[in-house]
């Protein structure tokens, strides 16, 4: 790797840890460390289970357990057995607890806005936080199924549309396309796949079904700061083998012609071109894949 590149990345994490006080004994002015914070906030959010914080925080179980001893110690934390399994424990915040999370939720989210207002570009930030972000946990981006009304799955699809916007030379109305409803892509339909990058949604795609063995491939997008992992494979992948559970026999798709690198994908997975099969007017190419 050129100096240069070396000497830029390291230039990065030295502005980041300072900016995020990890080296600060007292991060946020809280009275404990970053580890000790980062370990109270993911047990807020829902990570309890000691092994699934240990995997998220990517912490030894050695250290796991000090940090967790530390919050116990302070009476901000209980650590009781997993209620269906002896041997998994659990974290939970006390009133104590409670407390500092919130109060160390305002004072992040204080930061975050001041940082923005001293930013002149703001979104290009934004952009570059999204990359390096995704870049880093990339292994942890999963893909759930979700309702199509549901926030994450509407972010998704409005970002597809406006991309499609930008990309067309037509321009995109999602009035005139032959858009799904909801129900066609939930079960026993169809299903609709989000992918999630630590919370955030970064990718979808749809299984759009009418009941029968027949059904179509819809609206599969990623964000571009997660393209370049492999992502749309494996909503691809997904979508399939949701396809599958369904017992659909006989996937299609269309798609148009300003969306190369969609049809590459198609293309070396299996995908076989084949004739028109709707009147929507933004298609130019359709494909078919059995199962």
């Amino acid at each position: 790797m050129p100096i240069d590149a070396i000497s830029r990345i390291r230039r990065f994490n030295r502005a980041v840890t300072a900016a995020v006080g990890a080296l600060d004994t007292s991060f946020l002015g809280r009275g404990r460390p970053l580890g000790a914070a980062r370990v109270l906030n993911a047990i807020g959010h829902g990570r309890g289970d000691v092994a699934t914080l240990r995997d998220y925080l990517g912490l030894d179980s050695g250290l796991t357990s000090r940090l967790l001893r530390g919050l116990e110690e302070e009476g901000l934390v209980v650590t009781l057995p997993h209620p269906s399994d002896a041997r998994r424990r659990v974290a939970a915040l006390t009133e104590a607890g409670r407390k500092e999370f919130s109060a160390y939720e305002a004072l992040s989210n204080g930061q975050a806005a001041d940082l923005m207002a001293r930013f002149p570009r703001g979104d290009d930030l934004l952009r570059a936080m999204d990359l390096v972000a995704t870049a880093f946990g990339r292994e942890g981006i999963a893909i759930e199924e979700a309702d199509p009304r549901s926030d994450a799955a509407v972010h998704c699809l409005t970002e597809y549309y406006a991309e499609l916007g930008r990309r067309l030379s037509t321009g995109f109305d999602v009035a005139l396309s032959r858009d799904p409803e909801a129900a066609d892509m939930m079960r026993p339909r169809g299903a609709f796949l989000v992918a999630v990058s630590d919370g955030l949604p970064v990718g979808c795609v749809g299984l759009k079904g009418k009941g029968g063995e027949v059904a179509e491939i819809k609206r599969l997008w990623v964000c571009p700061s997660a393209r370049g992992l492999g992502l749309a494979r494996r909503l691809m992948e997904a979508a399939e083998a949701a396809a599958r559970d369904l017992g659909i026999t006989t996937l299609r798709l269309d798609s148009n012609s300003a969306l190369t690198e969609a049809l590459q994908l198609y293309r070396r997975t299996g995908w076989i071109e084949i004739e028109r099969f709707n009147d929507d007017p933004y298609p130019d190419f359709f494909f078919e894949k059995r199962m």
